[in-house]
């Protein structure tokens, strides 16, 4: 096996937590921002969302510190487009998504073969992503022409 590039692996990790935590800053302001028929679920699923990334980004600032690191205090930046459509937020939500599937398979990339738990790590949160945006594409069906 391997030997774990630690400071590399620790600042891939910070970068999920960053983003993580961007995220429930993200999904907040839009169960805030969201209107419309759907108002009720869609509040309800990026309430939901945010919770869920701030769990993320627990669950990354743990490996950080079990790794001897510094979680960070930062978070990545957010851009506002002042669109709050429902397909808005929902496509807005879908970049954010894939956006964290690539850290998480650079996680990865950096982990095969040097640590199986953080390898497991990745694959699993990979795989919630990869959920997150079926879940969101079936959602913005309800939106096409």
């Amino acid at each position: 096996m391997e030997k774990l590039d630690t400071e590399k692996v620790t600042n891939i990790l910070n970068s999920i937590m960053k983003y993580e935590l961007s995220g429930v800053v993200r999904y907040t302001h839009y169960a805030l921002m969201v209107s419309g028929r759907d108002r009720i679920s869609l509040k309800q699923f990026f309430q939901d969302q945010a919770t869920e990334s701030l769990q993320h980004a627990t669950q990354a600032g743990d490996l950080v510190t079990g790794l001897g690191g510094h979680p960070s205090l930062e978070i990545s930046i957010i851009e506002e487009s002042n669109k709050h459509s429902a397909i808005d937020l929902l496509e807005e939500s879908m970049k954010h998504e894939q956006a964290a599937i690539a850290i998480y398979e650079e996680l990865l990339v950096a982990s095969e073969g040097a640590s199986i738990y953080i390898e497991e790590y990745a694959r699993e949160m990979i795989k919630t992503e990869e959920i997150h945006r079926i879940e969101l594409n079936k959602m913005l069906k309800d939106f096409a022409d």
